[in-house]
């Protein structure tokens, strides 16, 4: 499998070892799973001071990214990304108005960059970046959530660690398996040793060797947590047919008073 690449158009380049350097993505990128090049767009200036900001027109506060600048990276970075052998290339901003980003979305650029698709993630900075270069150059603008960042480079490097996660042979299989959002439900508690921590001990089915009973109690787990906490999650997974019947009866069995995670028992159906 060819490795997957990604470049990274910022202004600070060096933030990324935290990805190259660290866990779970520095054993991929070392077992060759994935690339990394980063480009500054200030190689890509022609004046004395390598400007790549300026004010806005209308007024207000900050400054915009130039869009010249970031178009020269882009384009620079697609035909590096083409002499490197990747089939085609994605430019992605990240940008507080981009689709948020979710797993699904993780998974779909792993299996693309599977076959030779290379990501441009475009790191911007300031106010913003010039809306031209957006509509011009960028094939989908994504953000982690409704929050601001002081720049692109830690969202970039949220989307990388999700995606590098799903490509074949960076986790074990079960691993990304049993994840939250993996069959579109939050993931069951987790709990390991001490048996007793500070007063609070562990769910007795957890303890019992009872495979089937443990498997039951984890698949209540995550019904409970995704209607508490996340019943946008549960709609979801109820359109991409992801809830069984058996599912249905226990989520009627939950009331006010029961939806509580690290219950030690197995919720019982309604007689």
């Amino acid at each position: 499998m060819q490795p997957m690449r990604f470049d990274a158009i910022t202004l600070f380049a060096p933030m990324f070892e935290a990805i190259t350097a660290h866990g779970i993505t520095r054993r991929a990128f070392e077992n060759g799973l994935w690339q990394l090049a980063t480009c500054n767009p200030r190689d890509y200036t022609s004046d004395a001071h390598r400007s790549v900001d300026d004010r806005p027109f209308g007024g207000g506060p900050g400054m915009v990214m130039l869009a010249e600048p970031l178009a020269l990276a882009a384009a620079s970075t697609r035909a590096a990304q083409r002499a490197a052998g990747c089939a085609a290339s994605r430019v992605v901003a990240l940008t507080p108005g981009g689709a948020v980003f979710v797993d699904a979305r993780a998974r779909e650029l792993a299996a693309a960059g599977c076959r030779g698709l290379g990501v441009i993630l475009i790191c911007g900075r300031y106010e913003g970046i010039d809306q031209r270069f957006l509509d011009a150059c960028v094939d989908e603008e994504i953000s982690l959530g409704d929050f601001v960042l002081s720049g692109g480079e830690l969202a970039a490097m949220a989307v990388i660690d999700a995606i590098v996660r799903h490509l074949p042979g960076a986790l074990k299989e079960a691993s990304a398996a049993d994840e939250s959002f993996a069959n579109g439900l939050l993931d069951a508690p987790q709990f390991t040793r001490p048996e007793m921590w500070r007063g609070a001990g562990v769910p007795d089915v957890l303890l019992s060797g009872h495979h089937a009973q443990v498997t039951r109690w984890r698949r209540e787990q995550m019904l409970m947590r995704t209607q508490t906490s996340r019943p946008d999650l549960l709609d979801q997974a109820r359109q991409r047919g992801l809830v069984t019947a058996s599912d249905e009866v226990i989520l009627r069995g939950l009331d006010a008073s029961s939806r509580r995670p690290h219950s030690g028992t197995p919720l019982q159906p309604p007689r």
